[in-house]
């Protein structure tokens, strides 16, 4: 099991830990708030799972079905998250909306707080983890769930200072509202994760000054060749894919050629992480001169 394996199963409890507690403080105060923090909190569980299972299926090597792996499936992944965050949006908002219409006192405001607050801590913590480890490891799943727990975190901090203004000013109706600005602030939050990971299964190009040093590279490192043109790029989960033509002169022996290419792909897979490189090498009548120029 490697190391995003372990973290996406990390995140499988440390959610359960968190639902528990949150569960705990809306069942101490009754709160409608709280209790659309503790839904979210079983969103973030089944979330999770689903993490999991994308990281480990995306992990299987390619097969003769999936010539260019599993990648993808982390995306998919993702896009449950949107969802499923959604869903739970949509469930708060119901509950928010009858308990507007019939405000009812807090009980052990405090307690439900203090309780809430340790919850919020650990999943800043958390959500900090999966943020840094799942750039450095370059998965979609684990900074899409990072990303997650940390809005998770924000609208909890939000709901914990309006339910003390609550506590001090008597407004019962700020619970139900609290609770309903949560809920457009997850809404938000699932549409935006479900828009990245579209993009990803559209395969988006890398951006701009990623794609600038891909051509700086290229340009620096084909001596020997003339120029390369149709650069493509995309992301599939971890897996960045480059495809280029590479124009040679047409007396160019077949060894040299590959020679070229060889070094091409040294040096860009020491500056682009877990790189597929595909070159294709053409004569020199092939040339469109308006590539890369081979410095």
């Amino acid at each position: 099991m490697d190391k995003i394996q372990k973290l996406a199963i990390g995140s499988i409890f440390v959610g359960t830990v968190v639902f528990v507690l949150k569960y705990a403080a809306y069942y101490l105060t009754g709160s409608i708030a709280l209790y659309s923090d503790a839904l979210e909190s079983v969103i973030n569980v089944v979330t999770a799972i689903a993490a999991f299972l994308a990281v480990r299926l995306s992990a299987q090597p390619a097969d003769a079905n999936h010539p260019y792996g599993h990648h993808k499936v982390e995306y998919f992944s993702a896009v449950l998250e949107g969802v499923l965050i959604i869903v739970a949006a949509l469930a708060i908002l119901r509950e928010a909306y009858f308990t507007l219409l019939d405000p009812r006192a807090i009980d052990a405001p405090m307690e439900g707080l203090a309780v809430n607050a340790v919850a919020s801590t650990i999943n800043a913590v958390w959500a900090q983890v999966l943020i840094r480890q799942g750039r450095r490891l370059r998965s979609p799943a684990l900074a899409a769930d990072g990303r997650h727990l940390f809005t998770d975190v924000i609208t909890s901090a939000g709901v914990i200072a309006g339910l003390l203004l609550v506590s001090v000013t008597g407004w019962l109706w700020l619970d139900p509202a609290l609770a309903i600005v949560v809920a457009l602030n997850i809404v938000w939050s699932g549409w935006s994760l479900m828009k990245e990971s579209i993009g990803g299964l559209m395969d988006e190009a890398l951006p701009e000054t990623v794609l600038n040093r891909v051509r700086e590279i290229i340009a620096i490192n084909a001596e020997g060749a003339i120029e390369a043109h149709d650069l493509r790029t995309r992301h599939a989960g971890r897996m960045t894919f480059i495809d280029f033509h590479l124009v040679v002169p047409g007396a160019m022996s077949v060894t040299d050629a590959h020679d070229i290419c060889d070094r091409l792909e040294r040096a860009l897979k020491a500056e682009v992480e877990d790189a597929l490189i595909t070159i294709h090498v053409e004569p020199d009548d092939k040339a469109k001169h308006a590539g890369i120029v081979v410095l």
